[in-house]
């Protein structure tokens, strides 16, 4: 079956992150994005896709930072709200019911509940015609500790990351499931040295 180009989404399984930022006049902004993605092993980058007319889009202009929290399956309830509609004065903190969790090193409060939080600079941004891409650089990392297995990794059995897939007429909302098979980076490479290794070396 052949499909519409932009209609893409609808088979590439998209991570469902919030982003959270907060205006020059203090009210705190939440946005749910899924075109999102790092930038390549091992920078610190990350890619954001954005509409122009978002308030999201404004705080990062002006304040140079954002959070992106990442939900689990919980959260679900929380896109529709937090996507709809608000008037930039309107803290969707509370419109939506969500508790902050205080950044460490920015402004921008992220999320409580979430199993991870970027804190993040704008590192960069590339204006279109029609949209804009954010190029945020991490500057702290925070995974919660339950949703880790004991080497470090996230177990996504626990954590349920949210996913979502587009149709025709909407969102599927989905998660990953770990189908226990492992390979190491090492692997890509001819003399079995992950050339990068040295970069996750604490």
């Amino acid at each position: 079956m052949i499909f519409k180009p932009f209609m893409r989404e609808g088979f590439i399984p998209l991570p469902v992150a919030f982003i959270s930022t907060i205006s020059n006049q203090g009210i705190r902004n939440i946005a749910p994005y899924s075109c999102i993605m790092p930038v390549l092993r091992p920078l610190d980058l990350m890619c954001v896709a954005s509409a122009k007319k978002r308030d999201t889009l404004v705080n990062i202009r002006e304040n140079r930072e954002f959070v992106i929290n990442l939900p689990g399956t919980d959260f679900t309830d929380k896109v529709i709200p937090t996507a709809k509609f608000s008037k930039p004065e309107v803290d969707e903190f509370k419109e939506a019911g969500l508790e902050e969790k205080p950044s460490e090193v920015i402004k921008a409060p992220g999320i409580a509940g979430c199993y991870a939080w970027m804190e993040c600079e704008l590192y960069k941004e590339y204006e279109e015609e029609q949209y804009v891409l954010i190029m945020g650089k991490v500057l702290r990392l925070e995974v919660a500790d339950e949703f880790l297995s004991p080497d470090g990794s996230l177990d996504v059995r626990k954590a349920k990351p949210l996913m979502m897939t587009g149709s025709k007429k909407g969102m599927h909302f989905n998660t990953v499931s770990d189908i226990d098979q492992f390979e190491p980076f090492s692997a890509m490479f001819p003399d079995n040295k992950d050339a990068l290794a040295s970069k996750y070396n604490h």
